[in-house]
């Protein structure tokens, strides 16, 4: 992980007067390419590393800087210490574990526990309370194929419910919207795609490895998404239904309705997600306008209660 490396590489030049990039990559497994970009975040976060050219050159702390511990604050070490605890409790690894205590390493002992205070004053717990019994585990496989360059096998279903066997190079994990995906090279496709975990079938990874290529950013699923043309709705809620609502626009959208209900000003987008959407509150919601929104939601409950 890079955040790993990072620190390490910090932790190196405190121990090394100077070092190669060569020698770095050679260390951490990656590309010298790999070990400038790091070089350029950590001179980006104020330890100024200089790189000195020809045989016997390398990377090294400048001189006049004096690196100790303190290079941190208590703030940063708290900050570092709640990603990476929240990260272990979804993925998973000896380097996560490293990472968190080579990072403790660098407490003083006289801030340790203003910092473990600090630290814990958040928690990021990513794992569902219900759902896909797969995440979970093909969370963990998919990051071994991108630390291995390991070719992943598996099935498929998109959004439509269609099925399909694929084989793709894994580039990248992406949490979303508290859904996780990934992307990779489609071999099927011969494109880029996201995948979405949850739809993800049958993963296996295989022997087979493969050399790295660039990759873009990912676009998600849904390409209506990326521009949306919101509208405003009206809704009528009950309270018990207040923070799923919430979850969606802010409270300056409800006005009170009574002693337990609100009107709220709804941001919406006439596709099935959104109607899903709005029958996740179930009875508690009543679409009151416009009007043509309301009939297509009466016309759904009624397809709807013709499957009982």
């Amino acid at each position: 992980m890079k955040i790993d490396r990072l620190v390490s590489i910090i932790m190196v030049l405190l121990d090394k007067k100077r070092i190669s990039s060569q020698a770095l990559a050679d260390m951490f497994e990656v590309s010298q390419r790999t070990i400038y970009r790091d070089v350029e975040t950590i001179n980006m976060a104020g330890i100024p590393i200089r790189s000195t050219p020809g045989v016997g050159g390398g990377f090294e702390i400048m001189e006049e800087y004096k690196l100790e511990k303190k290079v941190f604050s208590s703030s940063d070490l708290s900050a570092i210490l709640m990603g990476l605890s929240s990260l272990s409790s979804m993925v998973r690894g000896e380097e996560v574990v490293q990472a968190l205590a080579k990072v403790k390493s660098f407490i003083p002992a006289d801030q340790a526990k203003e910092i473990s205070l600090k630290a814990n004053q958040i928690y990021i717990d990513l794992s569902p309370w219900l759902g896909n019994r797969n995440v979970q585990p093909y969370l963990e496989l998919v990051k071994t194929a991108l630390e291995r360059n390991k070719l992943l096998a598996f099935d498929y279903v998109d959004r439509h419910g269609t099925r399909t066997t694929r084989t793709a190079e894994p580039y990248q994990l992406v949490l979303k919207n508290s859904h996780w995906y990934w992307q990779g090279y489609c071999h099927t496709r011969k494109d880029f795609r996201l995948f979405r975990l949850s739809r993800t079938l049958n993963l296996h990874m295989l022997g087979q490895s493969f050399i790295p290529k660039e990759y873009p950013k990912p676009q998600f699923d849904y390409p209506d998404f990326l521009a949306p043309s919101y509208t405003t709705i009206t809704i009528r809620i009950h309270t018990s239904v207040m923070d799923k609502v919430l979850e969606y626009c802010t409270y300056d959208h409800f006005q009170p309705d009574g002693p337990e209900h609100y009107t709220v000003a709804f941001p919406f987008i006439e596709n099935d997600y959104y109607y899903q959407i709005l029958f996740s509150f179930g009875t508690e919601c009543e679409c009151l306008e416009p009007l043509d929104i309301r009939t297509e939601m009466k016309r759904r409950i009624e397809a709807l209660a013709s499957l009982y």
